[in-house]
């Protein structure tokens, strides 16, 4: 009975240890518009080596989370990046930055940060594929907001993108998550909050500029919001992807909705790559 159950353990060791190939490496890049240090989590799946140019996923964080969220919490990047052969990148966008480059405060230039500083470090120290075609990027609430806001003004830098319970219209929320001390009160600073809502960038897309992907739980706060951008995006004849399914805003939606996503995202660069 011992052998067994010894056998049992190590057949248990070996699978836990062989689960999860990928490497989960913390690296620090530097921001000349921010001129300052910032970390990002970097996963390379088992296949990695210096031969083969990999594609490349960014996966944002939400409000009030960080850099190590989608390794601390959960375990689906690291399986995905081995499933998938991609290199999944993890940016920090501070707890609140909502991804913008902010017109009120000089010291947050995310979008600036991760469009172009990020995506060039990464470029220049992995062996990628450096294309827009080989280049996505989603993320979760604030970070859904972000992947979208950066994937539709940064077409040339992202192929592809999607969004996870994001806060695609951040209008009605004008007393929510900070975005006051980015964008000044709403109503003083109307244009900020008009020019820079997801809902209202649609005119930056033609019709397969970008493959999009998009999914909101109907219990979300932000389900309203994820509906009507459905809606827009299926009235100018935009083609994309929206998943509404029962689901809240919190790690049990999310750790299924990443699994969409990424295969998601492998299936467009099979396609283009």
């Amino acid at each position: 009975m011992k052998k067994y159950s010894f056998l049992l353990i190590l057949l248990g060791y070996l699978c836990a240890s062989t689960l999860f190939a990928a490497k989960v490496d913390t690296v620090i890049t530097f921001s000349p518009s921010m001129n300052k240090e910032i970390p990002a989590v970097v996963i390379t799946p088992d296949a990695y080596n210096s031969d083969t140019p990999m594609p490349v996923m960014y996966l944002l964080h939400g409000y009030s989370g960080n850099y190590r969220d989608w390794t601390k919490t959960s375990d689906e990047a690291k399986m995905m990046a081995d499933q998938y052969n991609f290199i999944i990148v993890c940016p920090d966008g501070n707890y609140d930055s909502w991804y913008f480059d902010s017109p009120m405060d000089s010291a947050s230039h995310y979008e600036t940060y991760i469009a172009k500083e990020l995506v060039q470090w990464i470029d220049n120290n992995y062996n990628t594929n450096p294309k827009r075609k080989a280049r996505a990027i989603t993320g979760l609430s604030m970070g859904g907001h972000g992947a979208l806001y950066l994937a539709f003004r940064h077409q040339d830098v992202f192929g592809a993108c999607g969004s996870m319970s994001g806060g695609v219209d951040i209008r009605p929320f004008p007393n929510n998550w900070s975005m006051q001390k980015h964008l000044g009160k709403q109503s003083e600073h109307p244009e900020n909050w008009e020019n820079n809502t997801i809902i209202n960038m649609l005119h930056l897309l033609t019709p397969n500029s970008l493959a999009i992907a998009i999914d909101c739980g109907t219990e979300d706060f932000f389900y309203n919001v994820n509906v009507r951008l459905h809606n827009e995006l299926t009235y100018r004849n935009i083609p994309h992807t929206f998943i509404s399914r029962p689901g809240a805003h919190n790690w049990d939606f999310w750790k299924i909705s990443v699994k969409y996503h990424a295969l998601f995202f492998a299936e467009y660069f099979n396609q283009t790559t």
